[in-house]
């Protein structure tokens, strides 16, 4: 299994990227295995202000659709756009090319209460 050490994770199977004040928000490599060949991302929160812990979006694989959530408050300042015709990068790069959201962060104190690689790797028995 692929996690980032320069990533932090939530107990919900998303990852962050934190630049500057700004973030990358993804699905780790963990959950998109769990969900199988994704087929549709749908992100509809692009200009709001979401709270920590509450949906950002949805991704939907070929037997489920699962809720995204947020893993702290933020503005949603990008959907990544290549997922509406490509859905399968969250699959073959989720890391990568198959990022979610692009984020202004609220409040940076909220970084530490999110999981380090060791701390997630416990979550999912790696």
């Amino acid at each position: 299994m692929n996690l980032p050490e320069n990533l932090k994770y939530t107990e919900d199977h998303e990852w962050i990227r934190v630049e500057g004040k700004e973030a990358y928000i993804g699905i780790t490599d963990f959950a998109q295995k769990e969900l199988g060949d994704i087929v549709y991302v749908e992100i509809e929160t692009e200009g709001e202000t979401i709270e920590k812990g509450e949906v950002f979006g949805t991704v939907e694989a070929v037997k489920t659709v699962s809720d995204l959530f947020m893993p702290l408050n933020g503005e949603v300042l990008e959907v990544n756009e290549e997922l509406e015709g490509e859905p399968e990068l969250v699959n073959s790069d989720p890391y990568g090319k198959g990022w979610m959201i692009k984020i202004s962060i609220e409040d940076e104190s909220q970084l530490d209460s999110l999981l380090s690689v060791e701390q997630y790797k416990e979550v999912v028995g790696a």
